[in-house]
């Protein structure tokens, strides 16, 4: 990383994993342990449910209270009916970084979508506009027949992915016959990324995965209790199409149908948190996986700020 500045000035930390996981409390507890040593810090929301209006109780938006006092970012930034892709939110996290770097602060990375932490360090690949007529066919395709079709024609890709990753699958192979190149070739050539300007300060949080899925569970009840389904009422009200993200949240198809009578109060909380609960496995699969080995994994529900933040809270 690079140090051209004071690492005071340079430095972003990043506290990520599964939902659930209590990611925001401890992202809450370094902010504080840094404005105690008289060191403005503020959180960056990295989560792709947070980032819509739409989903305050769904998504588990920080409450005032839940803030501490403390500055947050990018929460509730976009309206439901633009979609907030990776690039989207890279670009405007570089921004709030950059300001508050420019105030001496720490900002702080805080959330569960695995692909906008890469894409803000990593940068994106220059994948020309896709064909529409391409694009619609590709969506079309049941997963199965696309994954298929993947192996013929992009076997690197095809390897790479899970047989049931229906978004990826479709993703590249409309790349490949949209552009006459595997994904790959556009990988390779990613740009735009920040990890070689800041010294990375991440923590990933893979707590014991029963502990995970009960909280997963309780939450999911307790969004309910708190005003769930009138969030969902009003977004549904909205007509919206439903291919965007705030449509796809963990939890909305799952109310919305019991709002349309088509299950039973009873079988959409057994959906929802069986929904949340696969959302959280894949969560944890991906933080497992495809971060850094020498990122400092905590597998209890307990973070220790003191001693895994060591070399940030010195600076």
């Amino acid at each position: 990383m690079s140090k051209r500045e004071s690492p005071k000035r340079t430095s972003v930390a990043l506290i990520a994993g599964p939902t659930a996981s209590g990611k925001s409390d401890c992202a809450v507890q370094l902010a504080l342990a840094l404005e105690k040593q008289g060191r403005k810090a503020a959180i960056i929301n990295a989560d792709s449910a947070q980032v819509y209006a739409d989903l305050q109780i769904l998504s588990a938006r920080p409450t005032s209270e839940e803030m501490g006092g403390i500055e947050h970012r990018l929460f509730g930034t976009w309206d439901g009916a633009e979609a907030c892709s990776a690039a989207d939110w890279a670009t405007k996290a570089k921004g709030e970084i950059a300001a508050l770097h420019a105030q001496d602060a720490v900002p702080i990375l805080c959330g569960g979508t695995g692909m906008y932490v890469k894409t803000l360090l990593e940068g994106i690949a220059p994948i020309p506009e896709i064909t529409p007529s391409i694009r619609e066919m590709v969506r079309r395709l049941p997963t199965h027949d696309a994954y298929n079709a993947l192996a013929e024609e992009d076997p690197e890709r095809h390897a790479a992915l899970a047989p049931n990753d229906s978004q990826r699958i479709a993703r590249a192979l409309e790349v490949v016959r949209s552009t006459g190149k595997p994904m790959e070739h556009w990988l390779k050539h990613k740009s735009g990324g920040i990890a070689d300007q800041i010294e990375l300060h991440p923590m990933i949080m893979l707590p014991d995965r029963d502990w995970l899925y009960e909280r997963c569970d309780r939450r999911f009840l307790l969004m309910l209790e708190q005003g769930a389904l009138d969030e969902v009422e009003k977004l549904v009200a909205r007509d919206l199409d439903p291919g965007l993200p705030v449509m796809r949240a963990i939890g909305v198809r799952e109310i919305a149908g019991y709002l349309r009578a088509l299950c039973s109060r009873a079988e959409m909380v057994e959906q929802g948190q069986q929904a949340t609960r696969n959302y959280a496995k894949r969560q944890y699969t991906w933080f497992r996986r495809q971060t850094g080995e020498d990122w400092p994994k905590v597998e209890s529900q307990n973070c220790d700020i003191d001693a895994i933040f060591a070399s940030l809270l010195r600076n």
